[in-house]
């Protein structure tokens, strides 16, 4: 397997914008303000930033402070995370013009799922579409289960730390996905099941995850065990299944 070589990209970015919102339940079912951090990708018309970039001259760009201050004003309540995406993505292309071609929204929300560490929606939503009706990336991140693992017989004494990463592709159209209900369901299923290998938990894992809605495309999933070898961060296993493969 070789490195695809990359196309020519001309992209302005804010990086994890702070603030607060009312996006819904947190990680302990109540709806309140949660801390929000939003990162914003403005991906430009091919070689524009050439232009700032020969004369060395900011307003040949896009100013992005300008961006960053019209998001840290934004309403602090919202339907879902959607709905916040969705108007990141309307302030991002009225402020950056014609020169964008397309606009990509990172939503972290790190209190949203109890066990993991961060909560994560990506869309990209190209000029003239509505965001609401663009497919996304959900990541739930370093997602922390202890899990009865391992063919050595210290494993089968005690349940050991794992960590898990698990990206959910949606279909594009508007859905409604609960994924504090998915990861409560792996962790529960995972809590009453003991595994000899990482193969078997990550199969169990992408199975649960294609399977819990129709909007659900494919799932990639890694788990690690920080615990496996003396001389290394981990071991780990990752793997990727479209929904079709368990129907």
């Amino acid at each position: 397997m070789s490195f695809k070589l990359p196309t020519t990209t001309d992209v302005v970015l804010v990086d994890t914008i702070q603030l607060t919102a009312n996006i819904g339940a947190d990680c302990w079912g109540r709806p309140r303000e949660q801390f929000v951090f939003i990162t914003v990708h403005l991906h430009l018309k091919p070689s524009f930033l050439e232009i700032s970039g020969q004369s060395d001259n900011v307003v040949d760009s896009i100013h992005y402070g300008h961006l960053t201050k019209a998001i840290s004003a934004l309403s602090a309540s919202y339907t879902d995370v959607r709905a916040l995406v969705h108007e990141v993505t309307q302030k991002a292309f009225a402020l950056a013009g014609e020169n964008v071609d397309a606009v990509r929204v990172v939503i972290g929300l790190p209190k949203q799922i109890l066990l993991a560490n961060d909560f994560e929606v990506e869309v990209i939503t190209p000029r003239g579409k509505d965001s609401l009706h663009q497919a996304a990336k959900v990541s739930v991140k370093d997602l922390v289960m202890p899990v009865l693992i391992g063919v050595n017989p210290p494993e089968r004494l005690a349940k050991q730390r794992v960590i898990t990463n698990i990206t959910f592709y949606e279909k594009s159209g508007m859905h409604k996905v609960d994924y504090p209900a998915i990861i409560q369901q792996i962790s529960g299923e995972i809590e009453n099941t003991a595994y000899l290998t990482l193969e078997k938990l990550v199969l169990h894992i992408v199975r649960i995850s294609c399977l819990a809605s129709d909007a659900i495309e494919a799932v990639t999933t890694r788990s690690q065990k920080p615990s496996a070898l003396s001389f290394a961060h981990s071991s780990g296993v990752e793997m990727t299944r479209y929904r079709d493969a368990f129907q």
